[in-house]
């Protein structure tokens, strides 16, 4: 008897949990679907913005990561667009892929430089501790395993 006690509050323990995930997944794709409808300047300011709270920011920088994050706003909307527009659903050869992945690290290369210029040596060094939430995740799930 004690056994199967012990067996469905576990039972529940874990329905819970899973219901608990599917629920964080549909506010992230509603997240999403906002984000694709934001201009590249609203999204530009918002992290302009999380940046100036994260790293104190002077109005001087915050104009000048402005700038830089809205270059990078629309140019990541003209590539969304670009592919969007594409009617095959292909994936890349090696070389496409090669050459995206190439144009995506020089430009995080670029922009580590821009921020190094504009920030202090303190702010930069907070700036470099910030991860993306990305890989943040995937070292929790890996640490679970």
């Amino acid at each position: 008897m004690r056994n199967l006690v012990v067996i469905a509050l576990a039972i529940l323990t874990m329905s819970a949990t899973a219901q608990d995930r599917k629920q964080d997944r549909k506010g992230q794709q509603h997240r999403n679907e906002i984000v694709k409808d934001m201009t590249p300047q609203e999204v530009a300011n918002l992290k302009t913005k999380k940046l100036t709270l994260k790293l104190d920011l002077t109005d001087k920088q915050q104009r000048q990561v402005e700038s830089i994050l809205l270059e990078q706003a629309v140019d990541r909307q003209k590539k969304r667009e670009a592919h969007q527009n594409k009617e095959e659903k292909e994936k890349p050869s090696k070389e496409e892929f090669l050459k995206m992945q190439n144009e995506r690290l020089d430009n995080q290369i670029e922009m580590k430089r821009k921020m190094k210029d504009i920030l202090t040596e303190e702010q930069y060094a907070k700036f470099e501790k910030m991860k993306p939430r990305k890989q943040h995740r995937k070292g929790k799930r890996a640490t679970k395993k």
